[in-house]
């Protein structure tokens, strides 16, 4: 992680003396060896971003330490852009009515997506492109469009229902094939009626960018967000930009970029935001300085996202954004929060409490605030729950298939196998590298 370690272990060294700690004692209560911190101070391994959240939290360096990592990343970094991915490519920006999509389901279960240009299609020829034709569309009533919405509207809660029990590739392109005919719909109907069926796909897009992204393609994720964005805005709904920056700053959070979190959060907080909105943006930012080792600056957004979240009103006409599946988002989140600080056992305590009041078939939220629970207790030292932890969500793990979750899954591992005399560690390693590598099991 830091390329110039000798300049933290120097630091490290210098706070661990100062607390009048030694060695020993600050290997038994980050629970590293003292072998890796000494080798660490040296300058002769670099820490982990975990190591360093750790020693940040019990030097009480007040966010230093993790800030001193990564001044060091960032000054030998070289930025590569993003790899490229075929739904980046928009064709016609913003104009849905010139912009064809193109998908290709295959009989294993594959699938492909990509939208481009009508004028690509007709230069492709008919041979390339199987078209079906039914004839001419027909305008619409407005009670068949008012009939085809609350249609729609209560199969979107279907599909995130079973969202929270199958992988996303089940999900993602019968999805795709529901928010275009929620498109074609619009043009059909009365101008009330389009603006719902638009707003309605607009929910629809920023799903489908929730699911891509729990696949690990994240150019693909932002690509639906943004039409997202232009459905809703197209429907009359302004908002879901803001909401758009929350997601964006989710991808920032798993690249561990904290000031782009911060920032991308910050921006979704106007005043005449919607409360749910705001409040979900104050969480993120939460999040942002949570990864940034600034404790107080965390603990004062999570405040305000659970004031914000509790004065919300929900909207029936619209599906609710964010997550369904918590109780209390926002103490859910603190848990997470704590573990990102340097606090595990905290971590643990609040995420434990939490897990107890998901619904017992939100199987996808269940193991994933699970799983951070499991890698919480790890890190505290409390190996044998979280072996008992992790065994019971493996299976559940491969059933949901996460990218998101697999992350903390290669946490989870990686401070397990630092206790390799553990019965518990021996016995659950080989069911987790199976579960992280199932194509070399």
């Amino acid at each position: 992680m830091v390329q110039q370690p000798h300049q933290f272990g120097w630091e490290l060294r210098r706070r661990r003396i100062e607390s009048g700690l030694t060695l020993t004692q600050l290997a038994g209560q980050v629970h590293y060896s003292k072998g890796q911190l000494s080798k660490v101070e040296r300058g002769a391994k670099a820490p982990s971003r975990e190591l360093v959240r750790l020693c940040d939290a019990v030097l009480a360096a007040g966010g230093a330490l993790t800030c001193l990592a990564e001044e060091l990343v960032t000054k030998s970094a070289v930025k590569h852009p993003p790899e490229s991915d075929p739904t980046t490519e928009r064709a016609d920006s913003g104009n849905g009515g010139e912009e064809a999509w193109l998908m290709q389901l295959s009989a294993d279960g594959g699938s492909w997506f990509r939208p481009v240009g009508r004028r690509q299609v007709v230069t492709a020829g008919a041979a390339s492109v199987l078209s079906m034709r039914f004839g001419a569309p027909k305008p619409m009533s407005g009670e068949e469009g008012a009939q085809s919405l609350e249609v729609f509207r209560s199969v979107f809660d279907q599909y995130r229902t079973l969202g929270q029990r199958v992988g996303p590739a089940s999900l993602i392109p019968v999805l795709i094939a529901q928010t275009h005919t929620l498109r074609e719909l619009s043009a059909q109907a009365d101008t009330r009626t389009c603006q719902g069926l638009l707003r309605l796909g607009s929910r629809y897009a920023e799903y489908i960018g929730w699911l891509l992204q729990e696949t690990g393609n994240e150019g693909a994720a932002l690509w639906w967000t943004q039409q997202a964005v232009h459905m809703a805005s197209v429907g009359g709904d302004r908002d879901l930009a803001a909401y758009a920056l929350v997601r964006r700053a989710l991808v920032a959070l798993y690249r561990e970029d904290a000031e782009q979190v911060i920032g991308l959060a910050q921006q979704a907080q106007a005043s005449k935001l919607p409360r749910r909105i705001r409040g979900l943006a104050a969480q993120r930012e939460a999040q942002g300085h949570a990864i940034a080792g600034d404790y107080d600056a965390c603990m004062r957004r999570m405040e305000r996202a659970r004031t914000l979240l509790a004065q919300s009103e929900a909207d029936s006409e619209t599906p609710v954004i964010g997550t369904t599946n918590l109780a209390d988002p926002a103490a859910m989140i603190s848990g997470w929060c704590l573990y990102d600080l340097g606090r595990p056992r905290e971590a643990a305590e609040a995420l434990d409490r939490q897990l107890t009041l998901v619904p017992a078939g939100a199987l996808r939220t269940r193991v994933r605030y699970g799983v951070r629970s499991a890698l919480s207790h790890a890190a505290a030292g409390d190996i044998d729950q979280a072996c008992a932890l992790a065994h019971q969500l493996l299976d559940g793990a491969l059933t949901v298939g996460s990218a998101t979750i697999t992350s903390d899954l290669r946490r989870l591992e990686r401070v397990l196998a630092r206790h390799p005399r553990s019965p518990a560690v021996r016995a659950l390693l080989p069911e987790l590298s199976t579960s992280l590598y199932p194509s070399t099991s």
